[in-house]
Parts: C-alpha cells; structure tokens; sequence
C-alpha cells in the first residue's frame, strides 16, 4: 500500500482540523492505528557538561608531587605554613614560569603566575 498510496487533500475530524494544509495518506488517518490527538514535540536543548581536570593530573599526578622541596607559603584553605612547590614553564618562552603549591597540611592546590 506504501508505493500507491491516496493522499488525502486536508485532514479530517477532531484535533486535525487546525492542521488543514498538511497531507497525510488516507490509511494512516483511516487505519487501524487511527489517532485522535496530535503528539507536541517543544524545542530540545541539550547542554554538555565538561569534567574538570584536577590540577594534580594536569601536573603529571601524583608522582609528580615526590622529590619536590617545601617552603612557607600560607594555605588559603587551612592556613598552615608550609607547602610544597615547583616551578612549571605552561606559557610561552618569553612568559614567566607558573609557581604551583600544595598544601602540606591538607592537600589543597594553588598557583601563582
């Protein structure tokens, strides 16, 4: 019935009489599968949600944090006095080098430059 099929010129009956321009094939609106109301499909939006790195990865992990040296520097999140530090070049050449920290205390991560 696919390759000869009567297209009807308005729809009939009910919720499809607002739609009287559109053509449909007479046995989807006179079939066996006969609907009496119209699906409503809204706008979709679809939003990606990026998962941050932590900086302890960026880094080289944890591995990285091994032979590295301890200075006085001020924890931001539990205020103890020391920290670990190392100097990494994540700029150009003709930029100064990114001092990172990590708390000896706590853990936490910051960086300077």
């Amino acid at each position: 019935m696919v390759g000869d099929v009567e297209w009807s010129k308005e729809m009939i009956g009910g919720d499809y009489r607002k739609f009287r321009k559109a053509r449909l094939p007479v046995w989807v609106l006179e079939g066996p599968r006969r609907s009496t109301k119209l699906a409503e499909i809204g706008n979709i939006t679809t939003k990606t949600v990026y998962k941050k790195k932590q900086i302890d990865d960026v880094l080289g992990g944890s591995a990285a944090w091994e032979n590295v040296d301890s200075t006085e520097a001020t924890c931001q999140r539990c205020e103890h006095d020391r920290a670990y530090f190392m100097q990494i070049q994540i700029r150009s050449a003709d930029e100064p080098m990114s001092l990172f920290y990590k708390c000896c205390k706590c853990g936490y991560q910051w960086r300077e430059g």
